[in-house]
């Protein structure tokens, strides 16, 4: 289906065209005829699908079709809430990029950040508002602006919301605005499980389930590979896989803070440029860090789970699993940062006697075995700055 073929007005139209959309994708397809249409939705599909530039174009073509008129200064029209301050920055980004010649005023508000100047820019008023919901709420009680006004809301990654304790403050702020059926609600999640559900009817209006492959839990076009190895000899079995694959933007995922500044510090002595994020770094940090990886100019990121919530990165040639994941669904999260938008990625774990039990979960998890291929001499580069013991093949070498 061909955007120009939907109900969509110029102006918004003239964003599509900027960002080089043409056709939707299987989420957009699915979902915009109804939601252009005033339904609400309930949808499921991983990042990487397309629902960000669903809902923006939704928010967008129906405020073209429906002017504000008199309305209330301190009440956005539109409220996007999601779970991380990452995924609020990718949001926002695709929003200025889609905003086209609508003339529609958009602000996001996170933590991290200048809390004043976020404070006086919402003060002023603003059409699209994108947020966190601490942040949010904050704003909220001290009367910096209100809900009155809000004609579409829209819960994005709300799993998510779920994992990360936040549904108490989703509740909150969906009691305090207009009725269920005075606006439009869009629910997105990866998973649609029953408590999501549960939300969704119990605060949208008679909600449509749209599932976009629910029974594919990896993309195909991941290339998944696993590797066996000693915890003694994983890192001169990292050196190879870099110096074999040259990946231009990898993500390497570690279990602990504590790993992943050692890895750091290993890499960069071997000749690799790298950065390293943790959940306890500001948010000025991250966004520089984020932007010099995404912007091409350290191809290695080296990061945890906590870290990575809501990481999204075009072009992510190759994600490993410098650790296996003791979660299963951590598993598809990471390995969900390559191979975005219908383009094609390396995912390579390293299991080590260390982590090597998580894998059942996993392999249960996603239906299958991850394919196995063996590590070799040929793999293994030895370490600078530091020892790395060769590997003994029984009977040979004592």
């Amino acid at each position: 289906m061909r955007f120009d073929t939907l109900p969509i007005p110029p102006e918004v139209m003239a964003g599509i065209r900027k960002a080089g959309f043409e056709t939707c994708t299987p989420i957009q397809e699915k979902t915009l005829p109804l939601t252009l249409a005033g339904k609400d939705v309930a949808g499921q599909a991983q990042t990487g699908t397309g629902k960000t530039a669903a809902f923006l174009i939704t928010i967008f073509s129906r405020f073209m079709q429906r002017p504000a008129g008199e309305r209330d200064p301190l009440s956005p029209r539109a409220i996007i809430i999601a779970p991380t301050r990452e995924l609020v920055v990718q949001i926002e980004r695709d929003a200025r990029l889609l905003v086209g010649e609508t003339g529609l005023s958009i602000q996001a508000v996170f933590g991290g950040m200048d809390y004043q100047k976020q404070r006086e820019e919402l003060a002023r008023g603003v059409d699209v508002l994108i947020a966190t919901p601490g942040r949010l709420i904050d704003y909220f009680k001290q009367r910096v602006f209100n809900l009155k006004g809000i004609e579409i809301v829209v819960i994005d990654e709300a799993d998510r919301m779920f994992d990360m304790g936040f549904i108490a403050d989703i509740r909150y702020l969906l009691r305090r605005m207009p009725p269920y059926n005075r606006r439009q609600g869009l629910l997105f999640s990866a998973t649609l499980t029953h408590r999501v559900m549960e939300l969704s009817y119990e605060h949208m209006n008679n909600p449509v389930k749209i599932d976009i492959a629910p029974e594919v839990v990896t993309p195909r076009e991941i290339r998944e590979t696993l590797y066996h190895v000693s915890g003694e000899e994983k890192f001169s079995l990292l050196l190879g896989l870099l110096k074999k694959d040259q990946g231009t933007r990898v993500l390497i995922f570690v279990n602990t803070r504590r790993e992943g500044e050692d890895l750091l510090g290993r890499i960069t002595r071997n000749g690799y440029q790298a950065r390293y994020l943790s959940g306890d770094v500001p948010q000025q940090t991250r966004l520089r860090v984020l932007g010099e990886f995404s912007g091409g100019k350290v191809p290695i990121l080296i990061c945890t789970d906590v870290a990575s919530r809501g990481l999204h990165v075009e072009a992510v040639t190759h994600v490993i699993n410098y650790d296996v994941p003791q979660d299963a669904e951590d598993y598809v999260h990471r390995i969900g940062r390559t191979a975005r938008a219908g383009a094609s990625g390396d995912a390579i774990t390293l299991a080590c006697e260390r982590f090597a039990h998580h894998l059942q979960a996993i392999e249960e998890y996603v239906g299958r075995k991850i394919p196995v291929e063996w590590v070799t001499d040929e793999l293994l580069v030895p370490e600078q700055g530091g020892s790395s013991r060769r590997r003994r093949h029984p009977g040979k070498r004592k």
